[in-house]
């Protein structure tokens, strides 16, 4: 299939958490179509969520914001405080700023809304197994602005070529070791410098990081 060909034969492990079963079965037909993932477990509130996650280990979890009981960004901080906590995305209908700020600071690695194309669901996905950050453009432009004006860090003057080199692979979304990859170091080495990073732009994780350089036209 053409999914396995770009993606490789093992597809990712997704918990998908939604309070509406037919909203969640769409995305579980999206999610699957091409073989590249596979949703182990499916919940319709917070509590579910945590039970899906304890009970398949998945790869990745994507979780509505909105929704009975727990909702999804309660649960995503029990997950999030966990050592062995798998990737997670909020993944929903509301654009709105007060949920995508309070996601970031829980440190979720993803903001993707429901009418993404199917594709970008998909890639996102994997992206996010492999370590990367993903993020919306319709979210980052609106988040952009807080973001900017919420920060003390100006964009960093005394930046190495290498360390802008590093910024522009977060700011891309891409994985340690995707960065590892295309610049030709270790991903060990690649690890080192988006902790210095972080450090100098006074971000609490990448996907702020990402989010400034993009607000710079690093991406």
């Amino acid at each position: 299939m053409a999914g396995e060909a770009a993606y490789g034969p093992t597809p990712v492990r997704v918990v998908l958490a939604d309070d509406e079963p037919l909203m969640r079965a769409g995305l579980c037909t999206v999610l699957e179509a091409g073989g590249a993932v596979r949703v182990v477990g499916q919940a319709g509130d917070g509590a579910a969520l945590l039970a899906a996650v304890d009970a398949h280990r998945p790869d990745v979890v994507l979780a509505d914001v909105q929704m009975p009981g727990i909702d999804g960004l309660a649960a995503l901080r029990v997950l999030r405080a966990r050592a062995d906590a798998p990737p997670a995305a909020v993944l929903t209908t509301f654009d709105l700023d007060d949920y995508v700020a309070e996601a970031l600071r829980i440190g979720v690695q993803g903001f993707l809304l429901k009418d993404a194309e199917p594709e970008a669901l998909v890639r996102a996905v994997r992206d996010l197994a492999a370590g990367g950050a993903v993020l919306d453009p319709r979210i980052t432009a609106r988040l952009l602005p807080r973001l900017a004006a919420g920060s003390a860090a100006p964009r960093p003057a005394g930046l190495t070529l290498r360390e802008q080199q590093v910024l522009r692979g977060l700011a891309a979304g891409d994985s340690n070791a995707g960065i590892a990859s295309r610049l030709g170091l270790a991903e060990a080495t690649v690890k080192k410098y988006v902790s210095a990073l972080l450090a100098k732009l006074g971000a609490e994780n990448r996907v702020q990081a990402a989010l400034l350089a993009q607000g710079w036209g690093l991406n």
